[in-house]
């Protein structure tokens, strides 16, 4: 006898503001992930352009607008450039540590200062401990918390932290749900990308093809970093595909003759990969 198939439920958020792009509005499609198979189906939803946040992936379903393009680095075949080799090197003595997904106050300390400049109107800059914590510990699949430290004088302490990332094993790559640094350490140059580097390179290590970044809004300043990586895919109607090298060279081109500016901070909605969904 065939065991019976039982698919998700989905739902629609009522319409938003949009966080990214001004005078437009975003709805959402999603579905709880949740139960013994939860992390088959986040890792098949993930393939077709699904996030997670909490115990819920969801993904856009804007009624006149297409903006959102699902992004992933192939991590078996990245190449870095010469500015990510200098940020690998600048960065290459920081104590990474995997972390089970449990909430500490060092580093709900970390994301307030992180969110107090990057995202100082966002929607998470009201959050507390607890709603910190179950960002991080309400969590049906395997994920962890990676840290990055500063090397401790002893050697022997963990050093201070400067940089985390809620992360998610998926089977074909790792998922970037939410990264966040020390925004104010100036001898840290690129520490956001330090992140993404370290992502890309312990997938390959793992031997996992793919970093999943989430969202990449062209036209969006907050979203222009994520095409700096090579090769990248997006995902389209017929599914993945390879940005072209021509492609891309215009996208980072025009991501560094329009660089993001700390005060543009951009409306008043979460950075990607952790939205509020309150309203079905």
């Amino acid at each position: 006898m065939t065991a019976q198939v039982r698919f998700p439920r989905f739902f629609v958020t009522s319409p938003a503001p949009c966080p990214y792009l001004p005078g437009r509005n975003e709805r959402k499609v999603f579905t709880e992930l949740k139960g013994p198979h939860a992390d088959s189906l986040n890792d098949a939803l993930g393939r077709i352009g699904f996030r997670r946040s909490q115990t819920v992936a969801y993904r856009p379903s804007c009624l006149d607008c297409n903006a959102c393009v699902s992004v992933r680095v192939v991590a078996e075949e990245f190449m870095p450039s010469g500015t990510q080799k200098r940020t690998l090197k600048a960065n290459a003595d920081l104590v990474v540590t995997i972390c089970r997904p449990w909430s500490t106050s060092e580093q709900f300390d970390l994301l307030q200062r992180y969110l107090s400049v990057r995202h100082p109107e966002g929607g998470m800059t009201s959050m507390d401990e607890t709603d910190f914590a179950d960002m991080v510990e309400h969590t049906p699949v395997t994920s962890y918390v990676i840290e990055y430290r500063e090397p401790s004088a002893d050697g022997v302490t963990p050093g201070r932290l400067i940089g985390a990332c809620l992360t998610d094993r998926q089977c074909d790559g790792l998922s970037m749900i939410y990264s966040f640094y020390d925004p104010h350490h100036d001898a840290r140059a690129g520490l956001g990308n330090f992140i993404i580097l370290d992502h890309i390179r312990r997938a390959r290590e793992m031997g996992l093809p793919y970093v999943y970044l989430g969202y990449w809004v062209e036209g969006s300043a907050r979203m222009q970093y994520k095409v700096r990586y090579r090769p990248m895919e997006k995902l389209g109607r017929a599914g993945w595909e390879r940005i072209s090298a021509d492609e891309q060279d215009r996208l980072i081109a025009a991501a560094a003759a329009n660089p993001r500016s700390r005060a543009d901070t951009g409306g008043t909605g979460c950075k990607d990969g952790m939205p509020a969904i309150a309203n079905r």
